[in-house]
């Protein structure tokens, strides 16, 4: 049987790092032109919440992957499951739960390294207007997007594995008068 603390754990992880990937993506920085004594423009940068916002989601989302792993020992460590539909559909949801895993993590590493660049000075007088690095738009809702098909198919995959591995402990009926053992 699956554990409700198991699940009520990883849900609670990524649900929070779903929350902070959103609100990193709310609170990016956003810069604007400014000029100073000597006639240099120089960028002056909004708030850097998003920044430390990335890097949460992405350390609460990584916890919760790793408790998923340590509950399903990693999908192939640990005693055989039964084999049929339920194995099955852990092991494709445990491929994809790890594929979608790490686009959220390079989502929120990167949009975390981006936002928090800053550039310094820049030319008033070259040909266009000036430019201060910011963050593309999206970058955290991408990493929202794919934090949340991790916790989707993280608690598939945690649920599936639950029932095959309590299928496997279960022996098969003794039909007819001998008892044979389990291979």
């Amino acid at each position: 049987m699956a554990s409700i603390i198991i699940i009520a754990v990883v849900l609670v992880l990524d649900v929070l790092a779903f929350v902070l990937a959103i609100g990193a993506e709310r609170r990016r920085s956003y810069a604007y032109v400014s000029v100073d004594s000597n006639a240099r423009g120089y960028c002056v940068y909004s708030s850097d919440a998003s920044t430390a916002y990335g890097v949460s989601a992405l350390l609460l989302l990584l916890a919760a992957q790793a408790v998923a792993m340590v509950a399903t020992r990693c999908f192939c460590c640990g005693r055989a499951l039964s084999p049929g539909r339920r194995r099955a559909w852990s092991g494709i949801c445990f491929i994809v739960c790890w594929v979608t895993f790490v686009i959220a993590e390079l989502c929120l590493l990167a949009g975390s390294v981006r936002n928090a660049y800053h550039t310094k000075y820049t030319t008033l007088f070259s040909k266009g207007p000036p430019q201060c690095a910011m963050l593309r738009k999206g970058v955290f809702a991408a990493g929202a997007a794919f934090t949340f098909l991790t916790a989707l198919f993280t608690e598939l995959h945690y649920l599936f594995y639950a029932r095959a591995r309590d299928a496997a402990d279960v022996p098969p009926p003794i039909v007819g008068g001998i008892g044979m053992t389990r291979m």
